[in-house]
């Protein structure tokens, strides 16, 4: 049995999990999937002093407090920020890291730093326009998803993102760089993307890279071939942290 943590990206929640976690649980996995502060279920603590710390919080704490050893980190998106910071602090508990179509980020970078100025600049108008100047609403799915289907759903499904979790820079020790068994997984079915600068940086890493003819959402476009992903990271859990 393999333990997994999915972390969802910005604006979404633990429900965009249920199709992997699904098939995770029925093989006989350990599979948690929070919501972070603020979002989907956690709506009720949305606040402006929610930041990338928070988040990163959220997992740390929940992999202590399960006292989990061994867990292939799945981030997504938004979330790629989030399971650095969590990795570089329990590095000692992670057999494997998981970036899906997600953000890598260098210490002292934050989201909004690798945004092209536009899309930026956009992101800052909505959220003063639509969210006290703090919260970002939630894009249209339709940018961002293939399949018609989910659109409706996802787009009932998410909520705003605290601004301040894209404007605070990610603090890294290098503890992270203990961890061997890293994958990202780029989604290339859907264009503009602000993700393949961190592909090709995951190749000049020497990471395990694949790609996806999907939309953003890889999890609910392709959850079996996502679920095989993972499953493939977690043979080598256990036996990827140098000492």
């Amino acid at each position: 049995m393999s333990t997994f943590v999915l972390v969802h990206g910005a604006w979404h929640g633990s429900w965009c999990w249920k199709r992997v976690r699904s098939a995770l649980s029925k093989l006989g996995h350990e599979v948690f999937a929070p919501s972070l502060t603020g979002l989907a279920d956690r709506l009720h603590l949305l606040s402006p002093q929610i930041d990338l710390e928070t988040h990163i919080t959220d997992v740390e704490n929940l992999i202590r407090a399960e006292e989990l050893e061994d867990v292939v980190l799945c981030g997504h998106s938004y979330a790629g920020a989030v399971i650095s910071g969590v990795a570089d602090r329990v590095s000692d508990r992670i057999g494997a890291l998981v970036y899906l179509d997600a953000f890598v980020l260098e210490s002292g970078q934050s989201l909004h730093d690798t945004f092209p100025p536009g899309v930026r600049d956009a992101q800052l108008e909505a959220a003063r326009k639509a969210g006290n100047g703090w919260r970002i609403p939630p894009p249209p799915a339709e940018a961002y998803i293939l399949t018609v289907e989910d659109r409706d759903w996802v787009n009932r499904r998410c909520t705003p993102q605290p601004l301040s979790t894209h404007q605070q820079p990610i603090t890294l020790t290098g503890a992270i760089d203990r961890i061997k068994n890293v994958t990202f997984v780029l989604a290339d079915g859907y264009s503009p993307s602000l993700f393949p600068q961190f592909y090709e940086k995951a190749k000049a890493r020497g990471w395990k890279t694949i790609k996806m003819a999907c939309g953003h959402d890889v999890m609910l476009e392709m959850p079996e071939e996502l679920t095989g992903v993972l499953l493939a990271a977690s043979q080598q859990a256990g036996t990827s942290i140098n000492p």
